[in-house]
């Protein structure tokens, strides 16, 4: 059952595609005003959701701030990262139930961080839709409350392939090298991304002419080998004369204001820029359309970046700062004075000020921006989203954004932004799948490898043991760091193995996800969810279920040859090095202490399930979906798999044509 309540005068998010009447009773199961929400927590309750945060995937500890924010240091003291999902389930002895809150502003979610039996959860103001969901289990309330946001994006069959990324590959020349890089060692590649080196001068919707002559015949080459090109879209537009992006913006009145009327101004990669304003309907259909000069180009699939939106400075803001730091060339500064002059350095960049300072036309009416922060990036998305679904009605396209919020899931995926190489941010990425999943974000997955910093080969080869199951399969590092394709490791045979597992897994893989889609199902989930009643397993924290049949408990620890996993029934383990090579055994419930070799990856079945399997492939192009071997876990009698499987382009998926029944008789 889900329960709307109303405060004040919400401003439209378009988050819910359910209109329900609103509720004049009181809220239950809560306390205190609309200003601030109390829950009082029993000393077992579970507190899952609020999608892409840090720490564990029992949010119980730690407090949360829902507001888009370009930080690319994820440590265990911060409390915002890019995306902004106000979705919190609460499971404990006296309720079970969520929360939503419709509201694109600034909430704090304080989950007994400052009482450790207290959740209070406080918006900016008192504007806002609540969403109360109740069940008779965990699942029945996510499920609800998926129905309720509406359907999540499914991308090209292709997406699911392996992608190779770096900040940056800058010319064509690179490109190839990466590409032959690949195909020569046998590693599999399906993608290879353009960060923001391509564009001539950084600006959105060129590409430079010196770096890359020939962007179509590139595209058109690299297909011919099942490999596609997809470039970075960033927020910004340049403030050029003569360029098409921005004649046409200004022309439109297209960017959002300063308080004054005017075009607001702020820098990033390209210096000088105006953000579009995309809570103008005018506004997401003409820079969607802008797109096009890339598709023209052979490209199918973009990822948008640095749109919650990142400033590096305003030139007010920066012109002040180098006014006091001229002023304090002969002064001998203080501690209080140097500390004062870091704090304005380091405030130049994602300035609350300045973000008070942009206005945008919602409706009619000229709004803070400040108002509706968690909305900007997400409504980036569904510019590209809903011009593609007009234009090319019948195809996908692939595209996945940083920032993001809840509704943002029907019109792309998200990646989890600028990780680092850490063992910690390996555990990290586990934990936030299942998070995303209850927030409609099927479409996720973290940078394998890590962004910053330097992978090492064991963390590199462990992460992608990980990677084997996350929908968005992406290798990306940054610039300064130690190259991360695979073929640049002495491990690079071993990986090469472990790629060709996710391939020999796809035909599950993919299927579990559009099933997933479709039924507004979770594709990862904690294991509380499927053992309720197992104390144990509401305690496990790096261990996940994946659709229908599969455990997975990847190893996270540098140096481990070995993991201890709990299984609350017994399970068929499955120890694979390649899809050719791998070992079955049946444990039965308890706790166990795996041996997991650094070149091999374990997953588990459980009972009556059936997992299909095929041969490993240099691309999703090049897969068999014909010739399956069954992993099962069938002790006697059938056991049966209904497998999703389509053309990977068009969007129709309710063709019964797509699904068949693969059964196993013991």
């Amino acid at each position: 059952m889900i329960k709307r309540f109303r405060f004040g005068t919400p401003l439209p998010t378009e988050s819910v595609v359910l209109d329900l009447p609103l509720c004049e009773e009181a809220v239950p199961f809560l306390q205190g005003t609309p200003a601030c929400f109390t829950y009082l927590l029993g000393e077992d309750d579970l507190v899952f959701g609020l999608g892409e945060s840090i720490r564990g995937i029992n949010k119980r500890g730690w407090h949360y701030v829902s507001f888009c924010s370009d930080d690319p240091n994820h440590t265990e003291d911060k409390t915002s990262l890019y995306g902004a999902h106000n979705f919190l389930l609460v499971d404990g002895a006296a309720g079970r139930f969520g929360l939503f809150w419709d509201y694109a502003g600034r909430v704090e979610f304080d989950v007994g961080y400052t009482r450790r039996d207290l959740l209070q959860i406080t918006p900016a103001d008192e504007n806002y839709d609540l969403y109360v969901i109740t069940g008779e289990s965990d699942v029945e309330i996510v499920r609800a409350f998926r129905g309720l946001i509406g359907k999540s994006y499914i991308p090209p069959k292709w997406a699911f392939g392996y992608g190779q990324s770096r900040w940056s590959y800058p010319t064509e020349a690179d490109v190839r090298a990466v590409a032959r890089g690949h195909r020569e060692n046998g590693i599999p590649l399906d993608s290879i991304y353009l960060d923001i080196d391509y564009m001539k001068d950084y600006r959105d919707f060129t590409v430079d002419p010196e770096k890359f002559p020939d962007l179509q015949a590139l595209a058109a080459e690299l297909a011919q080998d099942h490999i596609h090109l997809v470039p970075i879209i960033d927020a910004g537009v340049k403030i050029e004369p003569g360029d098409p992006t921005y004649e046409s913006g200004k022309a439109g009145g297209y960017f959002c204001k300063n308080a004054q009327g005017e075009d607001f101004v702020g820098a990033v990669w390209p210096g000088l820029v105006h953000f579009p304003d995309f809570f103008q309907k005018e506004a997401r259909r003409w820079f969607g359309e802008r797109y096009q000069t890339l598709v023209d180009q052979g490209i199918e699939g973009f990822w948008n970046d640095m749109n919650e939106p990142a400033i590096f400075y305003t030139p007010g803001r920066l012109r002040a700062v180098l006014d006091e730091l001229s002023a304090c060339q002969s002064i001998d500064l203080n501690l209080d004075q140097f500390f004062a002059l870091k704090d304005k350095l380091l405030g130049l960049s994602n300035n609350l000020e300045d973000y008070r300072s942009i206005y945008h036309q919602v409706e009619g009416q000229m709004v803070c921006h400040e108002q509706v922060h968690n909305l900007y990036g997400a409504n980036m998305t569904r510019a590209a989203g809903e011009t593609f679904e007009a234009l090319y009605p019948d195809h996908r396209m692939l595209f996945f954004s940083r920032a993001s919020c809840i509704g943002a899931h029907r019109y792309g995926g998200i990646w989890y932004g600028d990780n680092q190489s850490w063992w910690s941010h390996l555990a990290m990425n586990l934990k936030m799948l299942p998070s995303a999943n209850m927030c409609g974000f099927l479409f996720s997955g973290a940078d394998l490898g890590g962004f910053g910093s330097s992978a090492t080969e064991d963390l590199l080869l462990r992460w992608l043991q990980l990677g084997v199951f996350t929908p968005l399969m992406r290798n990306h590092c940054a610039m300064g760091n130690r190259a991360q394709e695979a073929y640049q490791f002495s491990e690079a045979p071993a990986m090469a193995k472990i790629l060709g597992i996710r391939y020999g897994l796809l035909p599950y893989l993919y299927s579990e996800f559009v099933k997933a889609a479709l039924a507004d199902d979770m594709l990862f989930r904690p294991m509380h969810f499927d053992y309720p009643d197992d104390p144990h397993a509401a305690q496990v924290e790096d261990q996940l279920m994946l659709g229908e049949g599969l455990m997975i408990a990847p190893v996270l620890e540098q140096n481990a040859t070995g993991r201890y996993v709990y299984l609350p029934e017994p399970m068929k383990l499955i120890r694979m090095r390649s899809t050719d090579d791998y070992d079955q055994e049946v444990l039965p419930a308890g706790h166990h202490y795996v041996p997991v070799g650094l070149r091999e990856l374990i997953f588990f079945i459980r009972p009556g399930c059936v997992v299909p399997l095929t041969q490993a492939a240099m691309s999703v192009e090049e897969i068999d979906s014909e010739h399956l071997t069954l992993l099962h876990f069938v002790e006697q009698g059938t056991g049966s798999y209904v497998l999703y499987d389509d053309d990977g382009y068009t969007r129709d998926y309710q063709a019964p044509d797509h699904y068949r029944t693969l059964t196993v008789s013991v």
